[in-house]
């Protein structure tokens, strides 16, 4: 297996960590626009080496794949390259990975009724291609999307006979800090993609009615993390489980809520107010800008915040239904990482690590043969069990929690 690495960036980085420290694969090319910092990433193993590359270029992708005979491309940038990378990969015949899929674009008339453009809906649109071709997209393939996937396969196989919902819920008690150690707003991930899923109308899906919307930060519930970081409010994101998970697993409801906080649902709503959210550029004083990259530009690069970050993170899916035994169920399947592990055993804060280790597994369950298959795939397509496995094998063990009834 030869990896082509699209983005050095915090998740990019923290793959590299992660790949270092296994032998699945013969090399792997790290390439971002920025060539200092893709040697930065592949400093850390002597198979890797740097490229410079243009992701929203499908030709530079597709040149780089043929330069180096990639047979996986592993897209770790924002979500707004996704297709020319995607498409990239294709035309290289090499298979692709992503942790987020193609954006959405809201209905016009109703966009908070209405889907428009779904998260993946230009991916799934040429499944058939890629299939006929015998290459495989795995798509979804971060922690979230990604490992609630994994863990929604594994509930409907082991744990449940029939599925009423399947909630995806995330939270954590991060606090970043200044030198004078006073709390600062510092947004442990892509600001960029942060301000797109939260603004965007959340996507619900409702097996008698399909997928339809309501408006952000919708339908607030407090969620009772484990290992210590307690109650969250939680409220309706648009993500792309809710577009994944009914497509292979039988449920009558999907829901993505994200624990954001008060003090961050003030602050995207103050930049939508303003017009700082816009990903169309603007001319301030000769010179053309996007709102949304000023902002992203201006806040700490996640990717340095981790020395300063106390704290834990936690993925999971809260599964309700009938289990096994023909009884009423409601379990929590999770993962939780604590920042101050993920900075001493790999030097990158918890949210990047957890991200990362994702497509790292899944790579790996593909180069073993553990996971195959062509097409426009889900992490729901395959075998949850070997994933699940190797997870814990990684030093980052999972959880499962049994719910009281709401």
């Amino acid at each position: 297996m030869r990896i082509l690495l699209v983005g050095a960036g915090g998740v990019g980085g923290a793959f590299a960590a992660i790949a270092a420290r296994r032998d699945f694969f013969e090399a792997i090319v790290v390439a971002d626009y920025d060539l200092a910092r893709a040697e930065r990433a592949a400093s850390v193993d002597a198979r890797f080496t740097a490229a410079q590359i243009d992701a929203s270029s499908a030709e530079s992708v597709s040149a780089l794949c043929r330069a180096h005979r990639i047979t996986h491309v592993m897209n770790a940038v924002d979500p707004v390259f996704d297709m020319p990378v995607f498409e990239g990969a294709f035309a290289a015949g090499a298979d692709y990975l992503d942790m987020a899929m193609s954006l959405s674009q809201p209905h016009p008339e109703t966009p908070y009724e209405t889907t428009g453009v779904k998260l993946g809906d230009e991916q799934f649109a040429v499944a058939a291609e890629w299939e006929a071709a015998g290459r495989l997209a795995l798509v979804g393939m971060g922690v979230e999307p990604g490992l609630s996937d994994v863990f929604a396969r594994y509930a409907a196989d082991h744990l449940f006979s029939e599925i009423d919902e399947l909630g995806t819920r995330d939270g954590a008690n991060l606090v970043v800090t200044d030198d004078d150690g006073n709390e600062i707003f510092a947004p442990s991930f892509s600001m960029w993609t942060t301000i797109e899923e939260c603004l965007n109308p959340p996507v619900i899906w409702e097996k008698d009615r399909g997928w339809f919307t309501t408006p952000p930060f919708s339908e607030p519930e407090v969620f009772d993390f484990p290992e210590g970081i307690g109650p969250v409010e939680c409220v309706n994101v648009e993500h792309e489980e809710v577009l994944l998970m009914p497509r292979w697993v039988d449920c009558r409801r999907a829901t993505f809520k994200y624990g954001l906080g008060e003090e961050f649902i003030t602050i995207l709503k103050v930049l939508h107010t303003l017009g700082l959210d816009r990903t169309d550029k603007v001319r301030v004083k000769g010179v053309e800008v996007s709102p949304r990259d000023v902002v992203a530009a201006v806040l700490p690069d996640p990717a340095t915040v981790g020395p300063r970050m106390t704290g834990k993170t936690c993925a999971g899916l809260w599964v309700t239904g009938t289990g096994k035994d023909g009884a009423p169920r409601s379990t929590y399947l999770y993962h939780v990482v604590d920042n101050a592990w993920s900075m001493a055993e790999y030097g990158h804060q918890c949210v990047v690590w957890q991200t990362a280790v994702n497509p790292v597994i899944a790579l790996e369950l593909l180069a073993t043969g553990a996971w195959k298959g062509a097409g426009v795939l889900g992490p729901e397509a395959f075998d949850a069990v070997p994933f699940l496995d190797l997870l814990s094998a990684y030093g980052s063990p999972w959880g499962q929690r049994e719910q009281e009834a709401s």
